[in-house]
């Protein structure tokens, strides 16, 4: 099996993931591209702003907006180290995100390749161009050891 590097996108992600962790939110990363500079960032914050919705794909897209003056992100790439829920996904589509990049897959929590599927219904206003797997082996044991401390 090949070790591709992972992209610097993905590696901030990941950072942003470890600061999540360090906050006691659940480690989840997320970076806005476009043109390949960081538009965006965020990590999971719902207990620490008391916001249900401050996913960190949510708080990357709400920061990539406000950069760049605009809620369409159509030329911009979102790179997340988990894949996004139903909520978070409804946000990609709505901003137009031209392509996704996630690293673990969520069969529990995740609405692009389980549960809605939200890009494949037909009311689907938007499909982003999808690529899973991305640094999947550390988000995923991030994530694994987050759960299992709490146990």
């Amino acid at each position: 099996m090949t070790s591709w590097p992972l992209p610097p996108p993905m590696k901030r992600a990941l950072e942003l993931a470890r600061d999540a962790e360090a906050a006691g939110e659940v480690p989840v990363g997320a970076v806005v591209t476009c043109a390949g500079e960081v538009v965006g960032e965020g990590h999971n914050r719902p207990r620490g702003l008391a916001d249900p919705t401050a996913h960190a794909e949510i708080l990357a897209i709400r920061a990539a907006a406000a950069v760049l003056g605009s809620e369409r992100l159509e030329n911009c790439e979102l790179w997340v180290t988990l894949e996004p829920c139903a909520m978070c996904a409804g946000a990609i589509v709505h901003a137009r995100i031209g392509r996704l990049y996630y690293g673990a897959s969520d069969p529990k929590g995740g609405a692009v390749e389980h549960g809605a599927r939200v890009f494949e219904q037909a009311q689907c206003l938007h499909r982003p161009e999808v690529y899973s797997g991305i640094g999947e082996r550390e988000a995923a044991a991030l994530l694994r050891g987050f759960f299992a401390a709490r146990r």
